[in-house]
């Protein structure tokens, strides 16, 4: 297998954390029992941008693509269109501290709303 294929898989496992990270606690309205796996997520996340550390995954994928011969991101798939999801340009310590914010907010409301409904359908079950 090649380490540069193996960097490829890396980066494609760190999209699909961020994806999850944000977007992670809709899966809850669906299956509630995913909260034991997207709040461990979601509080990583948050606090990675919050604390400006940098994700393992990070330096993990940047160690296989020396490994792999020093190769940049030019030339494929992953390279030209997740790369740029995952690393944007002009991302300042600001930004990032938004993005972490954000992130923390929109989770809060998915498990507020969340809360709310199983209250309600409680309430229902006992009346």
């Amino acid at each position: 297998m090649s380490y540069a294929w193996l960097a490829d898989a890396v980066v494609l496992l760190h999209l699909a954390f961020v994806a999850f990270v944000v977007l992670g606690g809709l899966l809850l309205l669906r299956w509630p029992r995913a909260v034991w796996i997207h709040v461990p997520a979601a509080l990583w996340g948050g606090w990675i941008s919050l604390a400006g550390w940098i994700c393992p995954l990070t330096p993990l994928e940047n160690a296989l693509r020396r490994a792999a011969g020093g190769r940049g991101y030019g030339g494929g798939f992953v390279e030209q269109y997740l790369i740029p999801l995952i690393y944007p340009a002009g991302l300042t310590r600001e930004l990032q501290i938004g993005l972490g914010v954000g992130v923390l907010a929109l989770n809060a409301a998915l498990y507020w709303r969340l809360w709310r409904r199983s209250r309600a359908r409680a309430r229902g079950r006992i009346a």
